[in-house]
């Protein structure tokens, strides 16, 4: 044979075999990869630090065991002001991602809390008058309140004054000493009461901090954490682990800060010219830095200082951190840092959001601009200000808050898209179909398509909530149901029936039965009341599995099974705020004015009756007198919650009289409690 013989085979060799030798050397690499990740590290930062023999390596967003334990915590939140809505962002998107895993399988454990000690919240109690930690219980339980208004399912709530914060903060304290990682010196510089935070001459801004804080000049005996002796392991573990800081952006901030010329600088981490902190174990003249009390609260709440606590095993390293950008470094450089000096694991994921704006202005009390989240929870309620808050802006860009964006957002994805799919197909098979969900029978090419875009929505709704991707998250669910739409458009349901052809009619309202019922169990992280509403009016009870991410692909909606008792709009439109407000003028008005009696209509299958005219309301004037504004906001949504259902249940006005009365009351108590202004001084 000759040499083009043995040229030409060799071509056809290649031509047909290189896609599986590229894969195997592709995994060949992989394998190498993984195996040069965990053991060429060096030093301090050696497996470890990446796994505690629980779960997988996590070298990215993707790569995770799916039904491994999952530990997602908030910051712990500042007692020293109130909650406002980047406090209600945070929490949300947490909330947000620990049901999403939950669904999905996973034992889900969500920490959120206070911190409740240092320098800042000792001068605002005695400026209110309090004791430091009489000013922390009533401002940690405004923050527990608004996560319980926000609706999220946190399963543990940490006080950094509690007993066993206090123990744990002592043992790594200990831990650090007695690795050497501690000693005893004197600080000189600048110190922000406001961010508690130390800051180098060179990154003054205007002479101030880079936050925008008042700085002055400390100088005291303190006790300092050897942080200059990782720089280099920590740079190494940034560069092993790609994933473990971000989005990218912030990842590569927190590189170039741990770059910088001279490296990183021992961190003071005692103080001694203020009492309200944790004692020093060993020097009760110093109170422990306030960031290393705070972050230490990720591992008192697994069990440390016992290691070998099952919880601990279980949950530890934490599976994310959501922090809001402007605490990433402490999370990022000292955090890891304090963790390798105790012999720790570290977390494996820490995720800085980026901040709200409102009118394109940053809020200020100053300015008049700070957006109360307990107002907008009154205005739009808990599922729509969720939604709104994770659909608008990319999870890690700054946002900005606009009423107007925040109605067409609600009423573009949720009322129009998702809704009106819901209330047209609902509606049609409560009409057509007894009130059941009709039996298919021969699945056409584009039913097939719809149903396999259920199955790779849910993929893509995965991928996106593992790499904390929540606006694409929000937008693939939307996707679905513009899908839904065209699907239903172009089927025509009402023609089938027209034209006499009952089967293809029973066919194309499962498909999109079955097509709601995805959209329902997808949104419901988000929209949790919403959903259940939505699932509940497709028949389908609370304890079913048809509830679960699972049942997405394996299982589908029952034939025959009857829907719920009353189809009303689940997602109803919203109004722009000038015509909401003047349209709850009228209403209030029309409310005080006797009108004539007439005949009852239930409207709404029996749940609201209309009300007699001439009937007499109760006294409004004492509702509330009692109430702080926390719980007065608790009430303001429930019963604003009630009037939207019965509004969208189609009650009459007469019914919804003394709801809205009561409502009002508790409105302008609200506000006179918000101005200072107690109800005996009115």
């Amino acid at each position: 044979m000759n040499l083009s013989f043995w040229f030409v085979f060799l071509v056809l060799f290649l031509s047909i075999f290189a896609p599986f030798i590229h894969m195997l050397v592709h995994k060949l690499r992989l394998h190498s990869y993984l195996r040069t990740t965990k053991s060429n590290i060096g030093g301090r930062t050696s497996s470890r630090f990446l796994s505690n023999g629980n779960t997988r390596l996590h070298c990215s967003a993707g790569v995770v065991d799916d039904k491994s334990p999952f530990f997602i915590t908030t910051p712990i939140y500042y007692v020293n002001g109130q909650p406002h809505l980047g406090h209600a962002y945070t929490s949300v998107a947490c909330d947000i991602i620990a049901r999403f895993q939950r669904a999905d399988g996973r034992e889900v454990y969500f920490l959120t809390g206070t911190d409740e000690h240092g320098q800042k919240v000792e001068q605002s109690a005695t400026l209110a008058g309090k004791t430091p930690i009489q000013l922390a219980d009533e401002v940690s339980n405004n923050f527990r309140n608004l996560a319980n208004l926000l609706g999220c399912s946190y399963d543990d709530y940490i006080r950094t004054t509690e007993d066993r914060h206090k123990k744990a903060v002592k043992a790594l304290w200990e831990k650090l000493e007695s690795n050497g990682q501690i000693y005893l010196g004197a600080y000189e510089g600048w110190y922000s009461i406001r961010d508690e935070a130390f800051y180098s001459e060179n990154e003054l801004v205007n002479g101030k901090a880079p936050t925008g804080a008042d700085v002055t000049w400390v100088k005291e005996e303190s006790y300092f954490f050897r942080l200059s002796q990782y720089t280099n392991k920590l740079l190494e573990y940034y560069n092993n682990n790609a994933d473990f800081i971000a989005p990218k952006s912030r990842r590569n901030e927190v590189v170039s800060f741990v770059s910088q010329e001279g490296g990183l600088k021992d961190l003071s981490i005692s103080r001694t010219t203020f009492s309200w902190g944790l004692p020093v174990p060993s020097n009760s003249k110093h109170v422990v830095y306030v960031w290393l009390d705070a972050l230490a609260n990720y591992i008192t709440a697994v069990g440390y200082p016992d290691v070998k606590d099952s919880k601990f095993n279980k949950f530890w390293p934490a599976s994310l951190h959501v922090v809001g950008k402007d605490i990433l470094r402490f999370h990022t450089v000292f955090w890891p840092a304090f963790l390798m000096a105790a012999d720790l694991p570290l977390p494996k994921r820490i995720f800085a959001h980026g901040w709200w704006t409102k009118d394109g202005e940053k809020m200020s009390k100053s300015l008049g601009n700070v957006l109360d989240p307990y107002e907008l929870l009154h205005t739009y309620g808990k599922d729509y200000l969720r939604y709104f808050l994770v659909a608008e802006v990319i999870f890690g860009n700054d946002g900005d808050f606009t009423h107007e964006q925040f109605v067409n957002r609600i009423n573009s994805d949720l009322a129009n898209d998702i809704g009106n799919l819901a209330q047209r197909v609902l509606t049609f098979i409560n009409k057509n179909c007894n009130n059941q969900i009709p039996q298919p029978t021969a699945i056409l090419e584009g039913d097939q398509e719809l149903l396999n875009a259920c199955k790779h929505t849910y993929d893509k709704c995965k991928e996106r909530m593992n790499s904390q991707d929540l606006k694409g998250f929000c937008e693939s669910i939307v996707e679905l149901s513009k899908l839904g739409n065209k699907y239903i458009d172009v089927n025509a349901p009402w023609t089938l029936k027209k034209q006499g052809d009952l089967e293809r009619m029973n066919t194309v309202l499962y498909i999109l039965a079955e097509t709601i019922r995805v959209l329902a169990v997808l949104l419901s992280p988000i929209t949790p009341s919403s959903s259940d509403n939505l699932l509940h009016q497709l028949g389908i009870e609370i304890d079913s599995d048809l509830r679960t991410f699972s049942s997405i692909k394996s299982n589908r909606i029952n034939v025959n099974r009857s829907l719920g008792a009353s189809i009303v709009p689940v997602f109803p439109k919203l109004e722009h705020k000038e015509s909401k407000e003047s349209k709850e003028s009228k209403e209030s008005k029309e409310s005080k004015e006797s009108k004539e009696s007439k005949e009852s209509k239930d409207k709404s299958n029996g749940v609201y009756s209309t009300s007699h005219p001439d009937q007499k309301l109760p006294d409004f004037s004492e509702i509330g007198k009692n109430l702080n504004k926390e719980e007065l906001a608790v009430k303001i949504v429930d019963t604003g919650a009630i009037i939207r259902d019965m509004k969208a249940a189609k009650a009459d006005k007469d019914a919804l009289r003394p709801f809205v009365q009561e409502l009002l009351a508790y409105k302008e108590r609200y506000k006179l409690v918000n101005n200072g202004i107690g109800y005996d001084q009115k």
